[in-house]
């Protein structure tokens, strides 16, 4: 196997990844970076309402308020130092978003425009594009990274294990190349996981097909500290028609407008679930469209867009109307049908505001790790924030570390456990590929009937069992034959982690829901999982 040294190695080409990496470019170190698509996909893309933000034009705003909407939305989780910093953080990076060539959407005074999403008290949304926010950072950075010297790319690529020493430390790790069917090794003195989130784990979901929880899978092999799995935001309006595996989203920034979600009888309903109606906080939307599509024997319900006017619609929703008509629906014009949809992990691997994880020089940074911002229940769009903050301060804290140089033998040499890691993916093996499409198919129906909106102990213990038998039947959990193989593998990690951290809750918070402890308890506490335990 071909063993190579590296500065730092960042898997995944979201926002995230891309930020840090040109951070530490700038500090002239040498960065990789490890992505099994093409550069631009990543669930950054697809982000339509915007990045929340305090600047100081806004002078309706301010970081006590941010903090206040952002708590209360995270229903007790959500920790509010972690909180405040990232709230102070944001006008420093938004402008170096700026800085770097992003153009927020202005009103005809070159003023920036704030929008307004559900659980926030005032207008602090910026967007670029219209609806095309994520789009548009993904790219403006993709830019930068690509015309960097000190950034290299490999693209189609997969990480698959990590390396890491008996004493607790990241050297690396192994990734896998299907197109040549060949693995290399490397070393590597930090590494970065921000390889998004694992949407793809349930039947329906506004992620992508990439997201399949893999950085997350291989830092929990790794011993990485996993926390709160349990609370997965369920997006309460995505089109109603599946596309490549995955929904399109149609954002609450719709509603932030002035659209209203409407039952098959052209009935209003939210505001009989919660006084604050369609803007009430995402899980509390959710549930009250699931208990509607119950109680009206239906599979959608309707958004109606027709209170917005007819100009403000074009200028702000392009993206969302040039998809819609692709799908031979009138966005301006008649009834959208949407429903639910996986959307966003609030948990994931547990870090610190630097991104550093309970493993020395490993880190992570975005969707798949969890700092405690968004606690039980993601604030509207605080992830791209987060993300951006993030990833800056662990730029940072790898840029003001003094690492030894990288020895390729001597890690070798004094780590028998890592070069027996390196000699496993060596090894030459005969390949038994399995057809994975009806083991897919299972899992994710188990996850989203068993383990999705509503919960209870006898769903949930069906959703366990259905992936214990899962795993007998696929038997991989170290080296797989292909990239859909390794999917699959992090796919079933990733359920039994949101699984057991589900039964482990026995009561309802945030977005975590169980119609047999509907209660809150009255002490909020975090859940935590780690391999051998």
């Amino acid at each position: 196997m071909n063993i190579l040294k590296q500065e730092v190695t960042i898997i995944g080409s979201g926002i995230a990844g891309l930020y840090a990496a040109i951070k530490l470019a700038e500090q002239n170190k040498k960065v990789l970076i490890i992505t099994k698509s093409a550069l631009s996909e990543s669930n950054t893309r697809y982000a339509q309402g915007g990045i929340a933000g305090v600047l100081p034009e806004n002078k309706l705003d301010s970081i006590e308020l941010h903090v206040k909407d952002t708590l209360k939305a995270g229903a007790g989780l959500s920790n509010k130092e972690m909180a405040e910093f990232i709230s102070e953080k944001s006008a420093s990076v938004i402008n170096d978003l700026i800085n770097y060539g992003l153009s927020f959407d202005r009103d005809n005074n070159n003023n920036l425009c704030f929008g307004l999403e559900g659980a926030h008290s005032v207008k602090r949304i910026l967007h670029s594009g219209g609806d095309v926010t994520g789009r548009n950072m993904e790219t403006t950075l993709h830019n930068l990274v690509q015309n960097n010297t000190n950034i290299s790319i490999k693209r189609y690529t997969n990480a698959v294990e990590l390396l890491v020493s008996s004493d607790n430390t990241c050297n690396g790790l192994i990734i896998y190349d299907e197109k040549s069917d060949n693995y290399e090794a490397i070393i590597s003195n930090a590494v970065i996981i921000a390889t998004g989130g694992a949407g793809q784990v349930y039947s329906n979901t506004t992620n992508p097909s990439i997201a399949t929880g893999d950085g997350l899978a291989i830092a929990y092999k790794a011993g990485a500290i996993i926390q709160d799995m349990e609370f997965i935001q369920f997006h309460p309006t995505a089109l109603c028609q599946n596309q490549d595996g995955s929904r399109f989203l149609i954002s609450e920034a719709v509603r932030g407008e002035g659209a209203v979600l409407k039952n098959k009888n052209n009935e209003t309903f939210t505001n009989k679930y919660d006084k604050r109606g369609d803007l009430a906080p995402r899980d509390v939307v959710t549930r009250a469209i699931f208990w509607e599509l119950q109680k009206t024997d239906s599979e959608r319900i309707y958004l109606d867009t027709s209170p917005i006017p007819e100009d403000k619609i074009k200028q702000r929703f392009p993206g969302i109307i040039k998809t819609c008509k692709e799908n031979d629906i009138d966005f301006i014009h008649s009834l959208v049908p949407v429903s639910p949809a996986a959307h966003y992990l609030m948990g994931g691997i547990k870090v610190n505001k630097e991104g550093l994880t309970n493993i020395n020089n490993l880190f992570a940074i975005g969707e798949t790790s969890c700092s405690s911002l968004h606690g039980a229940n993601r604030l509207a769009s605080n992830s791209l924030l987060e993300c951006i903050v993030i990833a800056n301060e662990a730029a940072s804290f790898i840029n003001n570390t003094n690492f030894k140089p990288i020895e390729i033998n001597n890690i070798i040499d004094n780590y028998p456990e890592i070069n027996n890691i390196i000699q496993e993916y060596s090894t030459n093996k005969t390949k038994k590929t399995l057809n994975l499409s009806e083991l897919t198919l299972k899992l994710k129906d188990t996850m989203w009937h068993n383990a999705g909106i509503v919960r209870n102990q006898e769903k949930l213990t069906t959703a366990l069992n259905d992936i214990k038998e899962l795993k007998t039947k696929f038997n991989k959990t170290f080296k797989c034959a292909n990239e859909e193989e390794y999917e699959f593998r992090n796919l079933l990690i990733v359920a039994e982690l949101i699984v057991k951290s589900a039964l482990l809750r026995k009561e309802s918070r945030g977005a975590h829901f169980r119609d047999d402890y509907p209660e809150p308890d009255s002490i909020a506490k975090h859940s935590y999982i780690q391999k051998g335990e």
